[in-house]
């Protein structure tokens, strides 16, 4: 800081939908300059206490100091957010065009957004207090037990849960009467046996060394490595080797499904305690997991999407695992890469990136083509293990029970005889897509999406995929009051049903969202089937990735004829994905595996391609369609959405903003138009598209276009958001 320069006011960022900081004075007693940029704060705003962050302390500001407020308290003695972190931040609200105290409060755990002081360290806990004995409760009693469960030491609330399952509501008599207390006790592990690593083999090997030699500065590569290749294995020997040098890593993982999976193998592995950052924790934990990053403490930190965000003040690598997986990509609100933030944190850092995946984006293509990322190749699986055979199998005229044909019933029934285990894959939740009266042709349809409603028979309700809207299942058709209402298509659950109808006795496993909705819920239901006992799992994309089951040795593909002929210029891509990587589920140990995928159009050239040449060989010819048709990654988009309950104010605001876009010089427009799902939730939606052939001349046209946009008058009678580098265009 400048010492001519004496600070006098705090600019902060406060989470509201406005693109602007806002001055306040320092709180009572504390000088501006004592305040470090990244601090949080509490501050009056409107009628609310609002929390913000300090961006910066200038010497005066541009309103008058009596119209100045003063901060209520200054909440952190030093500040959370690195200055690394800070400046991400300010890139991210720039890139994405979005209020710098929108992203300040994603990039926050919801435990550090409000005024509350800071979450005790270490796990809660109970202690007995000093004049309390197991004989002041009655005997025989929960008390009484609990009592003597603490006589010999405070116990952490997970330990008391194992060993005395009633103990809470004892507790809270105890505490009444002044007998025990709430404590916080130091973090502890259960004690494991750490497993020595395999050998690598001459790819790991050299991928290992490659990144590892350039541990001291950024360097982006691609890890592309077949199905099963061991790609796990590199990321472990270089966070090893990072732990080693005094620094952290950073694990990222797609779905929160793979995090238990991929923890026990850190931790098999791994020294120290590895943090974990993800929805499905409180948010105390996942704050005190947070908070750990920041102060340096957690040497590893494995987390979905938001995890990105995480302080790393002693930073030494940045791992992104799956990075094809669209789930890195935020569809609401602030609409981030989670991938792409990590190129620029690590780039900021001066760290290595990988990025790792059986089946690379095109982009990551495109970038490791124009020599920007260096490519790795793992090509082979570890020892015994081969690439499944792959089987078509042509559904036309063919009879189908419940959507499986012959040849795959009599695979599976081959496969579990083995006692071996088979796979599934369905991506449609549900009993069927469509309930339809085969009378008059009604069908249960959603009215605020114009959309089938799915039948979920478990539950009998009809569901929206799309808004969430749900109902009761009708007795009778509501059009023409006939019965004969049907189920048209399978979901996942009428597949679990026929496959138990099929094999009687056999463990018939669904793993879907209904199926998993409880912590750990997809973990628990891998862990049904023993490592050598036959069954069989029916389950969506949940399914597709990371998850190792040695005795899972044919996979079914069911229904993936919808992508061959979507309207989404990325379905292509999306499906090869998904279908190389649900095919490698299959035979990933000792077994040889199988695949067998039903399709109606076997000649279809994009299956034909994937089959002949693999899923480099499409990614190569889709490159070269891209570039023709001049889309991503050979262009860049910006994408303005809006809706409203009715059709006139979303037309004349998007053809406003199209009016002030003009003709941009290296830009086109497309639209304003309907999207390609114009009804969703109620609302009427409509979008307009902007491309440009080079990123800067996308960015130097869309602030002062979106100021322009803020600005009119219908911009308050829509919902409106803008959308850079959208991977949905729906």
């Amino acid at each position: 800081m400048n010492p001519a320069r004496k600070p006098a006011i705090l600019r902060v960022a406060i989470p509201v939908p406005l693109p602007r900081l806002f001055d306040y004075l320092p709180p009572r007693g504390v000088e501006a300059g004592t305040v470090l940029p990244g601090s949080r704060v509490s501050l009056p705003f409107g009628r609310s206490l609002r929390v913000g962050i300090v961006i910066d302390t200038p010497e005066s500001s541009e309103l008058p100091a009596e119209r100045l407020k003063a901060a209520g308290a200054l909440l952190d003695p030093q500040p959370l957010i690195t200055p690394e972190l800070l400046a991400t931040l300010q890139w991210l609200s720039r890139y994405y065009l979005h209020p710098l105290g929108e992203v300040v409060e994603t990039a926050l755990p919801a435990g550090l957004r409000t005024p509350r002081a800071l979450p005790a360290e270490g796990e809660p806990g109970l202690m007995i207090l000093a004049d309390a004995a197991p004989g002041q409760a009655r005997q025989g009693s929960a008390g009484a037990a609990l009592l003597t469960l603490l006589a010999r030491g405070p116990l952490s609330t997970a330990v008391l849960d194992g060993l005395l399952p009633n103990w809470r509501r004892a507790a809270a008599s105890l505490r009444r009467r002044g007998l025990v207390a709430n404590t916080r006790l130091g973090v502890t592990r259960a004690p494991r046996v750490r497993i020595d690593p395999p050998a690598l083999n001459a790819e790991q090997q050299s991928a290992t060394t490659a990144i590892a030699g350039a541990l001291d500065g950024y360097a982006p590569f691609l890890l592309e490595g077949i199905t099963g290749s061991g790609k796990t294995e590199v990321y472990l020997a270089l966070i090893e080797q990072t732990l080693a040098r005094g620094r952290q890593a950073l694990v990222l993982v797609p779905e929160i499904g793979l995090t238990p999976q991929l923890l026990r193998r850190f931790q098999e592995r791994l020294p120290g305690r590895i943090h974990v950052l993800h929805s499905n924790l409180a948010d105390g934990e996942r704050t005190r997991a947070w908070l750990a990053a920041a102060r340096g403490e957690a040497g590893v930190i494995l987390g979905t999407r938001s995890a990105i965000f995480t302080p790393l003040p002693r930073a030494g690598l940045i791992v992104v695992d799956e990075e094809h997986d669209a789930s890195y990509k935020q569809q609401d609100g602030l609409r981030y890469s989670a991938r792409d933030l990590a190129l620029v944190r690590a780039r900021a850092l001066g760290i290595p990136v990988v990025l790792g995946s059986a089946t690379p984006s095109l982009e990551t293509l495109a970038n490791v083509a124009s020599g920007r990322y260096r490519r790795l190749h793992l090509s082979q699986r570890p020892g015994a293990a081969r690439l499944p055979r792959f089987h078509c199998v042509d559904l036309r005229g063919k009879h189908l029970a419940d959507g499986l044909a012959p040849e795959l019933i009599a695979a599976v029934r081959a496969c579990v005889a083995r006692g071996e285990q088979a796979l599934l894959f369905r991506n449609r939740r549900g009993y069927a897509p469509v309930l339809m009266c085969h009378t008059c042709g009604w069908h249960a349809a959603c009215t605020r999406c114009d959309k089938p409603l799915t039948w979920h028979r478990g539950v009998a309700r009809l569901r929206c995929h799309h808004c969430g809207a749900e109902q009761p299942v009708p007795a009778d058709c509501p059009q023409c009051n006939n019965a004969a209402l049907a189920p048209q298509g399978h979901g996942t659950e009428r597949l679990e049903q026929a496959l138990g109808n099929l094999f009687p006795g056999l463990p018939v496993i669904r793993i879907d969202r209904e199926t998993t909705r409880r912590k750990d819920g997809l973990d628990a239901l891998l862990g049904q089937l023993g490592p050598e006992e036959p069954g069989i799992f029916v389950g969506t994309q949940m399914l597709a990735k990371g998850h190792d089951l040695p005795n899972l040795t044919l996979v079914g593909l069911v229904g993936v004829d919808e992508g061959l002929f979507s309207v989404d210029f990325r379905a292509s891509e999306r499906l090869c994905q998904l279908i190389v990587q649900v095919s490698g589920r299959a035979g990933r140990a000792r077994k040889p595996g199988e695949v067998w995928l039903q399709t109606h159009h076997p000649d279809h050239p994009l299956l034909c391609d994937l089959m002949r040449d693999g899923y480099a060989g499409v990614a190569r010819q889709l490159l070269q369609e891209r570039r023709e048709a001049g889309l991503p990654p050979y262009a860049y988009l910006a994408l303005l959405r809006a809706q409203a309950r009715t059709q006139a104010p979303v037309d004349k605001f998007l053809a406003d903003a199209a009016m002030l876009a003009g003709m941009p010089a290296g830009l086109s427009l497309l639209g304003p138009m309907p999207a390609p799902m114009p009804l969703r939730a109620g609302m009427i939606r409509g979008q307009l598209l902007l491309s440009a052939d080079e990123r800067a001349s996308l960015h130097g046209f869309l602030p002062d276009w979106l100021d322009r946009v803020r600005a009119l008058p219908q911009a308050r009678r829509v919902r409106w958001s803008l959308d850079v580098d959208p991977l949905d265009l729906y």
